[in-house]
């Protein structure tokens, strides 16, 4: 139902189904009465619109409630000016009864929902009846509680003084031409189109909500399917839009007609609201589709965006793993050759695998050269091509070099080769000349000047057959060396997602459903120890940690069991969401290698320490490295989130979680490791507290060093995995060793000098990562993500290679400042930080960072033998 508000009172827009409901057959084949009612479209001369009640014997008998329903549906036709103005109704009663007069006035006055204005009655003819009525309206004219005036007409013509006969139907005396049949087609035409308007821009709001939900697909071939099937269902859409425009256009038409036939005609004022109503629904399809193209517009640019993507992301795997196996091959050739016809044929298989990558190179330019054209025209996945064409010409690059400097190598072995082929030839002849001359000849004066001169034309070819250049040899077997030891196969860049870093938890450990936990008794050894209360206290500390640890294993089983193997379950797979379809592994991370190291190790080493307490800070200490597995996990975390919070609620997890007993959701079970490792710190502090300055206190503090060491490293790596816009492999950094937040001004030597000005007064916000071989600054941005916390990221800026900087320790000034400078002073950072401390802990890990570098620096005169021969590196 369409509705609107006129005078304060609701009006309702019947459907066509409710028109017909609401007038009785014989109304509709009647055109001269409808329930006794008839809306010409007449007019008063102030524009009030006109409602004649005529002679309907059974106007008795109509239900209270079709009445109201009939009466409001034609106070609802006019504009709200014209029924604001108030209605006029005319009840013609000439041929009737007194009865009948009070039977309309009664019903009008406790039923009329509109505004009314006059009320004329067309008395009854008979004389009895006239009377009667006169009589009737004098002594009941306040039972009718009217509020306007009941005029009395004893004819049309006293009508006429009040109403022109233009706008009154021929059964009332006047001109206005009223086809009954003709109205009830047309408004239920009207009706019939509102509702299609109505249905059509319900349509296209699901269509478009299902749009704007849509995941967009990882392969190809989802991508085109969704592209299709997304493109069918708008030409649909566009033909249904089609079709409601031409229904209202032939609408309107129709309505028309009697204007389009005759130039003299005119259109009554219903006729003309009639037109109106048409136009303005038509202009609403109209908006309705015009907002609808636009947002089409730019979800049809996504999706062909997304297939190109999708394309470029595939044909990217196969060219770079092409590469990568040519790469893996190249590096193979280690051999440099041992005589001139192996060089030679080590130069031929050069030579083919360096044409059998010309075409996968050519396709991994082309494809770099697609990925900046779909940057330039602006695609949404920018940070995802943009590495991927730098991968790509580095890729290219690197395979370039690598058979330049083959070529390089194996073309200084071949000259080698054959000058030691031209000095063994030369050696040889030298042996056969000495072996030739016979020694009974050379026994008179003549023999022995001959045997002379052959000697000395032999040694003037020695030039010509002797090795050339020695160093220049050494140099080609060190290059092999270099080859040997520096070749290796590229590896493949790690993809960076904005995740938030990891925060501790506090733990709240909660007991596995299956079963209690056992309590652990204090061993007996104990006592033998110690019988103070701190040491009671420390017995108890481990007591929770091994019962805790106990909990802990049981509820990772029951992770793995009921929820991730389910995964796997046939008989559930229809209960599994599509976006969850193959993505355990997200959803898990390496949950399932947690659980067997704490399982089949980590427990059983602590549950050893009941007895020997002093033991304890030995398993964490030996277990450091195994330890980094939470890492990986932590790292992982914000892609497990991001999917639970997008199929949670799935029945999927409800059916695991009944089954288990669970009192928590699925989520809370997996921020169970980020809690563990919290935990053992904490009870590593609590431990620590209780046995100051006893035996196994040292060991207590490394641990709980190592404990936040590994705390540390985590919360490192969720920062490190934000960083964005870094075009190199942060991975080839070396190992960071600490960031955090800074003001930074900086002082270059280049550039305006009211630039450096300005740049002194106000600083700059970075985040600055140290790593052992570079200094990256970046600027940390937050922003919320799905209504949930922020999340940070890390936008790359500059960075600072770690072997060409200086630093220079107090700033005359501030004690929180510090400066690092860059090609001798060219470049100066001042960066102050938010406390001495902090200060402090930087200026020593950038100073031992320095003399780091300066060590290996004098390591590298050593010398390295290769074979026979000695060189420097």
């Amino acid at each position: 139902d369409l509705h609107r508000d006129c005078r304060g009172r609701r009006k309702t827009y019947l459907g066509k189904s409710q028109v017909l409901n609401a007038l009785p057959k014989q109304c509709i084949k009647s055109p001269s009465n409808l329930y006794n009612l008839s809306f010409a479209g007449g007019r008063g001369k102030d524009g009030a619109p006109i409602i004649t009640f005529p002679e309907f014997a059974g106007f008795s008998d109509i239900p209270d409630e079709d009445f109201l329903n009939v009466v409001t549906y034609l106070t609802s036709i006019p504009s709200l000016e014209a029924a604001s103005i108030g209605f006029i109704i005319i009840i013609d009663r000439r041929r009737d009864k007194w009865s009948a007069v009070k039977a309309s006035l009664t019903r009008i006055a406790g039923a009329f929902p509109g505004n009314l204005q006059l009320v004329f009655v067309l008395r009854p003819s008979r004389f009895i009846q006239r009377t009667i009525a006169d009589i009737g309206i004098k002594l009941y004219r306040d039972d009718f509680k009217m509020k306007v005036p009941i005029i009395m007409l004893n004819s049309v013509s006293d009508l006429h003084g009040y109403i022109d006969k233009s706008q009154l139907t021929r059964e009332l005396g006047g001109t206005l031409e009223y086809g009954h049949s003709q109205w009830i087609h047309h408004r239920t035409a009207i009706e019939n189109f509102a509702m299609t308007v109505k249905t059509t821009a319900q349509m296209l709001q699901t269509f478009g909500t299902d749009l704007a939900e849509t995941e967009l697909p990882n392969d190809v071939q989802c991508t085109e399917e969704l592209l299709s099937a997304h493109t069918d269902h708008h030409s649909k859409l566009k033909d249904e839009l089609k079709l409601a425009v031409k229904q209202g256009a032939t609408l309107l038409t129709c309505i028309r007609e009697p204007v389009t036939r005759s130039a003299n005609s005119k259109l009554s004022s219903d006729e003309l609201e009639n037109v109106a109503t048409v136009e303005r629904l038509l202009a609403q399809l109209d908006e309705t589709e015009k907002a609808f193209d636009q947002f089409w517009t730019k979800h049809h640019l996504k999706l062909e965006q997304c297939l190109q993507l999708r394309h470029f992301e595939h044909d990217f795997r196969e060219v770079k793993l092409t590469l990568d196996n040519l790469m893996e091959v190249q590096a193979g050739f280690a051999d440099i050759g041992d005589s001139v016809t192996r060089v030679e044929h080590l130069l031929r298989e050069q030579k083919q695998l360096e044409e059998k990558g010309q075409e996968p190179l050519e396709k991994a330019q082309s494809l770099a050269l697609h990925g900046e054209q779909l940057i330039q025209n602006n695609h949404y996945a920018v940070d995802s091509i943009r590495p991927k064409c730098v991968e790509l010409r580095r890729i290219c690059d690197d395979f370039t070099n690598e058979t330049k400097k083959k070529y390089d190598i194996l073309g200084k072995s071949l000259e080698l080769h054959k000058q030691l082929d031209k000095a063994s030839q030369w050696c040889e002849a030298g042996i056969y000349l000495l072996a030739s001359q016979a020694v009974d000849k050379c026994q008179s004066q003549e023999g022995a000047e001959t045997a002379l001169v052959e000697i000395e034309k032999f040694l003037v070819t020695a030039k010509e057959h002797q090795l050339s250049n020695p160093k220049e040899i050494l140099q080609k077997l060190e290059d092999v060396q270099e080859m040997f030891d520096k070749r290796q196969v590229s590896l493949k860049k790690l993809a960076a997602k904005q995740t938030r870093p990891v925060q501790p938890v506090a733990p709240h450990p909660e007991s596995s459903p299956k079963r209690a936990s056992p309590k652990i008794t204090r061993p007996a050894g104990v006592g033998r120890h110690c019988n103070s209360p701190p040491f009671l206290s420390f017995s108890h500390i481990i007591n929770e940690l091994i019962e805790t640890e106990r909990v802990y294993v049981e509820e990772l089983q029951s992770i793995i069991e009921g929820y991730a193997s389910e995964m796997d379950n046939p008989n559930l797979v229809h209960l599994i969401p599509s976006a969850l379809q193959n993505k355990k592994e997200i959803l898990f991370g390496n949950l399932p290698e947690i659980y067997e190291f704490h399982n089949r190790i980590f427990l059983k080493e602590i549950e050893n320490c009941i007895e020997n307490p002093e033991l304890l800070a030995r398993c964490f200490l030996k277990r450091k490295e195994d330890l980094q597995i939470y890492e990986k996990y932590c790292q992982n975390k914000p892609r497990s989130e991001a999917l639970w919070r997008q199929c949670g609620d799935s029945i999927f997890f409800q059916e695991c979680q009944r089954k288990l007993d669970h009192k928590l959701s699925l989520d809370a079970y997996l921020l169970k490791p980020v809690q563990r490792i919290t935990k053992y710190q904490l009870l590593l502090k609590e431990m620590l507290k209780c046995s100051k300055n006893s035996e196994g206190t040292a060991e207590l503090e490394e641990a709980l060093a190592t404990m936040l060491d590994i705390i540390k490293s985590v919360n490192d790596s969720m920062h490190q995995i934000a960083i964005t816009g870094y075009e190199g492999d942060v991975s080839e950094l070396g190992k960071l060793l600490m960031q955090g937040s800074f003001n930074v001004w900086t002082d270059h030597k280049k550039g305006h000098n009211k630039v450096k000005d300005l740049a002194r007064f106000k600083p700059m916000q970075r985040h600055l990562f140290l790593y052992t071989k570079m200094l990256l600054f970046c600027k940390k941005r937050e922003e919320n993500t799905d209504g949930h916390e922020k999340t940070a990221s890390y936008s790359f800026k500059n960075s600072l290679k770690m072997s060409t900087v200086g630093i220079t320790e107090n700033v005359k000034g501030d004690n929180k400042k510090f400066e690092i400078w860059y090609n001798g002073r060219e470049e100066v950072y001042i960066i102050q930080a938010s406390s001495v401390e902090l200060k402090n802990t930087w200026i020593s890990e950038i100073r031992k960072v320095l003399t780091g570098q300066l060590e290996a620096c004098r390591g590298r005169t050593e010398r390295v033998r290769f074979g026979s021969v000695a060189f420097l590196l």
